[in-house]
């Protein structure tokens, strides 16, 4: 029976799992939620209007644990706008303006069973919040209210001391577009996909290999396989000037039914200083393109690289060479981000633009944090100049 068919099946004993009298004999159950109010402007010279997006994401859970080893999560979401709906949500029909990703959407985030035999040996079920290493290749999107989740299988086992292997089978991915989206075809992807990863503590850090084999049967074209190597290190806790840095390269090449010029390289390097309290980075990111094809990630967090003006989603056909450099600190309550980005085409050498971005986080009481955010992407050619500004409070308990 294909992973499509006894997914649902599995799912349908939710109603069962999560009901009054068996939330009441879990030893260690707990209910979760969370909520965030969130203002979004994006003033993009490619339109003449500018757009103004508030909106609210609530999600709550329940974790109903069996036994010491075996639990079972649901979890509801909910997105709605509040006030006028100036913006483009790419559901409510608003082309007139810029895009902003959060359409009203209400759905099942996720309902899971997660078994775990020790600290090293877990394995997840069902609809899940799934992540692999700094999200590059495949990530939640938790920057967007409504998040990117997975129907999946998730398994992970340490045979050995710094050894660890995991494994995640994708069937279906429910995108950020949400579940009521009027294009299903937006709102998820059908998948039959493998994720292998196995990491080694070598040094002072760690030695990472994968393989991506996506398999996506509802854009089939777009499918493709990676594979890859990371290392990424730091310096000792206590040490009195810190340091870290991490190289990536990885291969991608058509798989499965996907086009024959899917093919491109990926590479990337990133050093950082930690010194009295302040964190100095700087590294270059490269993603191939070959004029027809340039190298993909759709189940990234995307908005976490290439700049938080979400200018490249979509890497480019010459593929992109990002050089940044970045400033952070913590003042009490209160952490500070600045960062720079310089952008051109990886074949030809053109430039694209750059782009400056600035975060203020505020944790100014207990379970409640604040966050101001701004970019400002400067158009040399690709695309047109846009700034994007957000101000957020989030609860969580």
């Amino acid at each position: 029976m294909h992973a499509r068919q006894w997914l649902p099946l599995a799912l349908s004993f939710a109603p069962i799992l999560f009901s009054p009298t068996a939330m009441a004999e879990g030893p260690a159950s707990a209910a979760t939620f969370e909520a965030r109010l969130r203002f979004e402007q994006v003033d993009d010279d490619g339109f003449v209007d500018q757009a103004e997006a508030t909106t609210l994401r609530v999600r709550a859970g329940y974790k109903y644990v069996f036994s010491p080893s075996w639990s079972a999560y649901a979890e509801l979401e909910a997105t709605a706008h509040l006030g006028d709906e100036d913006f483009n949500s790419t559901d409510n029909g608003r082309t007139a303006y810029p895009t902003v990703v959060d359409p009203d959407s209400t759905e099942i985030n996720q309902a899971r069973i997660d078994y775990t035999h020790s600290a090293s040996t877990r394995v997840t079920f069902g609809r899940q919040r799934l992540a692999y290493g700094n999200h590059r290749f495949i990530g939640n999107v938790g920057w967007r209210q409504n998040e990117q989740t997975f129907d999946a299988l998730d398994a992970q086992i340490s045979p050995a001391q710094g050894f660890t292997l995991r494994y995640s089978y994708l069937d279906r991915v429910q995108r950020i577009f949400g579940e009521g989206h009027q294009n299903p075809n937006q709102a998820r992807w059908n998948l039959d996909t493998h994720v292998i990863d196995a990491s080694y503590k070598l040094g002072p850090g760690t030695l990472s290999g994968y393989a991506h084999l996506y398999d996506n049967q509802t854009l089939p074209l777009t499918s493709h396989k990676n594979f890859g190597v990371r290392y990424a290190a730091q310096s000792a806790a206590d040490a009195t000037v810190g340091w870290q840095a991490s190289v990536e390269a990885t291969r991608q090449r058509p798989y499965a039914e996907g086009a024959d010029i899917n093919r491109a390289d990926y590479f990337a390097v990133e050093g950082g200083v930690k010194l009295v309290g302040n964190t100095f980075s700087a590294g270059i990111e490269q993603l191939g393109g070959d004029g027809r094809y340039g190298f993909q990630t759709p189940l990234a967090t995307l908005h976490a690289f290439n700049g938080w003006a979400d200018r490249f989603l979509t890497t480019p056909v010459n593929g992109l060479d990002d050089r940044y450099i970045g400033w952070k600190r913590g003042f009490g309550d209160f952490n500070a981000q600045l960062v720079y980005h310089d952008y051109q085409a990886d074949r030809g050498g053109a430039d694209y633009g750059s782009e400056w971005g600035a975060a203020l986080g505020w944790a100014f009481a207990p379970k409640w944090n604040a966050l101001f955010k701004y970019s400002n992407y400067d158009s040399d050619g690709f695309g047109a100049d846009v700034d994007k500004l957000w101000l957020s409070v989030e609860f969580k308990l």
